[in-house]
């Protein structure tokens, strides 16, 4: 089935192996392997080489870089393509001699020209840098946070206090809507010429998904939806994301009543958007394949 089919970012790409965050040697015993291969990252930006094509400049334990990072700034990612990953977060504001061929490169733009594989690898370490930069400190008691559990947990350093914090992901629905023969698609004004995509937005606290999908399309567009359907899902780690695809159904008699968020939304046939009436988004989102299981006639 097409549905069974990952998104972008997302699937079998790295083994997480999180048992191993438990040991406390898992430092030691990268640095003893000489497979181990380290990802450095330095804010939102990560090494890439980008000759003869972008890919991760993956470096040894004798890289400079490597050798010089202390317990703080290693994170263990797990095992890609049979070989232990660890990123090195690197602190900002200090001089990085870079090796030969490299330099550091923010993923969004380059993400196409990567491999699967390994974008999904650098999403997956963007987002826990995104996190770890922004957890600092506790914000029960406002004392350090120390990294723990390879990377994976930041515990306050206030023994009285000691709370906890794990990654945060901000979960979004994104819709696609049809009344049967036509989509409703919104865009935004930033966007390109004629660019229209599906309806999205983050899911408020007590709220369900499905409630999320129906109170967002009916705040942008104004269109009542029935019948919310899940589709599959897709990290989106600008910065920290989880998109949730959904279709749903308008109701009858539904008018379009475009909300302060989009600057237009209409509703399009598949021969429009198939003749680029509407500028469709890109085809590594999650609303490009809500778009193209419509087109498809899939829902």
């Amino acid at each position: 089935m097409d549905q069974d089919r990952p998104n972008f970012l997302a699937g079998p790409y790295i083994d997480r192996r999180s048992e191993s965050r438990e040991d406390e040697r898992w430092i030691e015993q990268a640095r003893a392997d000489t497979e181990t291969r380290y990802l450095i990252g330095l804010g939102s930006a990560q090494l890439l080489v980008l000759e003869p094509q972008p890919a991760i400049a993956f470096l040894g334990n004798d890289a400079p870089l490597v050798r010089a990072a202390t317990t703080g700034h290693l994170v263990l990612l797990g095992w890609f393509r049979g070989v232990r990953v660890v990123l090195v977060d690197l602190p900002s504001g200090e001089p990085v001699e870079l090796p030969a061929g490299t330099r550091f490169e923010e993923l969004r733009p380059l993400a196409p020209l990567l491999g699967e594989e390994e974008a999904a690898l650098l999403a997956y370490a963007r987002a826990l840098a995104h996190w770890r930069a922004r957890h600092r400190h506790c914000g029960v008691c406002g004392s350090r946070c120390a990294p723990s559990h390879a990377g994976h947990c930041l515990k306050c350093t206030n023994p009285a206090c000691a709370e906890e914090y794990f990654p945060r992901i901000d979960p979004a629905i994104i819709v696609l809507v049809s009344d049967g023969e036509r989509a409703l698609l919104g865009r935004q004004a930033s966007w390109p010429a004629r660019r229209y995509s599906t309806i999205a937005g983050f899911v408020e606290p007590g709220e369900s998904l499905e409630d999320a999908v129906a109170r967002e399309v009916r705040e942008e567009t104004g269109v009542a939806v029935t019948n919310a359907r899940y589709h599959s899902s897709q990290p989106w780690p600008f910065p920290s994301s989880l998109m949730l695809g959904f279709f749903a159904t308008a109701a009858p008699g539904s008018r379009i009543e475009v909300g302060g968020e989009l600057e237009d939304a209409r509703w399009f046939t598949r021969a429009q958007v198939k003749s680029g009436e509407a500028l469709a988004p890109p085809t590594q989102s999650i609303s490009w394949r809500l778009i193209e299981a419509w087109l498809k006639g899939a829902v």
